[in-house]
């Protein structure tokens, strides 16, 4: 009988209970900062797999940034895409350029008061409109980030194209879209504003969640610096640079190491940006190692090929080949200029080839000789001992000298004279 009151209780207890506040909710704060490019990609996937791991109920974007590399772009979209967590944009400032289509992939997007959003036309490295296949590309990726949640796709075609008029919020023919706050709540590209995350929490009912801030790691810092459009070349020119002013120092300083920290943190940042693998960096080692054999080795073919292997090596840890193209042409625009500097300016030799090429000359200043002149002899006189055709052998002063006439015929055992010695050439003529 007891216990059958306390079940009862117990299940008319249970039916009363008011409902568990979400206390037990896990929110992943990712933040997307500076510029966008392989090295955020990698780290939001990382992000992403470790708030599935933590079982994270929703997942918000903390965005500022100008844009950056439509093909990291592309990633994050596709990581954000394909993940099972609710996703929250929060753009914190600004999001333009890949920012604003980051943005428009979440399933909802929230922005502080006075922040933008747009200006994302696609251009090249030279600041110009992309090309026709890839302006093509990008218009269609932001009108389906647009659609797939319910957006209206002109005014994202508006922020990538300016041939698409919205006069009516400041994008005339000839601009590009770029909505502020209040715009974006008003065409349906914001659900609301937030002064900050934790307003933001508060409107998406997630108040009292456990936050879990992701946070950016040591390597993962190092690897958006190297793979950033704008350090690469400048990395590479370092390296080449110090490499070069190694050549033409003593012994191995502190050139040489600038030069290979320098190559050392791009293939380390391309590698943990998942651009490189180990295979690539053994190949550059490779290459090293068999241009360096190529100063002792005769041939050319190893140094050609250790050559091609160096060269190869940056291509394969890019997958960007027309930009990698350009940064090496830097990187060696860099190198011959500054051989050039060392041999017209300075009037220097590369180190390297001293240990290599023999120098040293056995000159008469020196005290070398290479053959005696024999000037005693002019006027002597003595005997043919051979037939002279023009040359032969005559005994003067009982010593066998070699000797040559003026072109004439001398018979054997005729009496000559010396009348001119030029170095070893001592001239004789017949005396009559």
């Amino acid at each position: 009988m007891f216990f059958g009151i306390v079940l009862f209780l117990s299940l008319f207890g249970s039916a009363y209970m008011p409902a568990a506040d979400n206390s037990a909710d896990k929110v992943a704060v990712i933040p997307i900062e500076e510029t966008v490019e392989k090295g955020l990609s990698q780290f939001i996937k990382r992000s992403f797999k470790e708030a599935a791991a933590a079982n994270a109920d929703h997942i918000i974007l903390d965005i500022n940034t100008p844009g950056g590399a439509v093909d990291a772009a592309l990633e994050i979209a596709d990581t954000i895409r394909g993940s099972n967590i609710p996703v929250t944009a929060f753009i914190d400032r600004r999001a333009l350029s890949a920012g604003a289509y980051i943005a428009l992939n979440a399933d909802q997007i929230y922005m502080v008061p006075g922040a933008k959003m747009g200006s994302a036309a696609i251009i090249d490295l030279e600041g110009n409109t992309a090309d026709k296949k890839a302006e093509s590309l990008w218009l269609a990726e932001m009108k389906e980030s647009a659609e797939q949640n319910n957006r209206n796709a002109k005014y994202a075609l508006a922020m990538a194209d300016p041939d698409v008029d919205v006069p009516e919020y400041g994008a005339g023919k000839g601009d590009l879209l770029t909505l502020n706050s209040e715009q974006a709540l008003e065409v349906g590209y914001s659900e609301g504003t937030a002064e900050n995350l934790d307003s933001l929490l508060q409107k998406l009912n997630l108040a009292s969640a456990e936050v879990i801030d992701i946070e950016v790691s040591f390597a993962e810092k190092v690897a958006r610096f190297v793979t950033n459009p704008i350090v690469i070349p400048i990395l590479l020119s370092i390296g080449s640079l110090g490499l070069i002013v190694e050549l033409y120092s003593p012994g191995f300083g502190l050139p040489g190491i600038m030069g290979l920290s320098s190559l050392f943190l791009f293939f380390y940042g391309h590698y943990i940006a998942g651009l490189a693998g180990l295979e690539t960096i053994i190949l550059f080692a490779a290459g090293i190692i068999l241009v360096a054999a190529e100063f002792f080795v005769p041939g050319g073919i190893i140094g050609f090929i250790g050559f091609g292997a160096i060269l190869l090596s940056f291509f394969i840890a890019t997958d960007d080949i027309g930009y990698m193209a350009f940064s090496l042409g830097i990187a060696l625009l860099v190198a011959v200029s500054a051989a050039i500097i060392f041999v017209k300016v300075f009037g220097k030799r590369m180190n390297i080839f001293k240990k290599l090429i023999l120098r040293d000359s056995t000159n008469t200043e020196s005290g070398y000789v290479s053959n005696r002149s024999r000037l005693e002899l002019i006027g002597k006189t003595g005997v043919a001992l051979t037939s002279m055709r023009p040359s032969g052998t005559a005994l003067i002063e009982d010593e066998r000298i070699d000797v040559v006439t003026e072109g004439t015929f001398i018979a054997k055992d005729q009496k000559v004279k010396v009348i001119k010695v030029e170095g070893s050439r001592v001239v004789v003529r017949e005396i009559i």
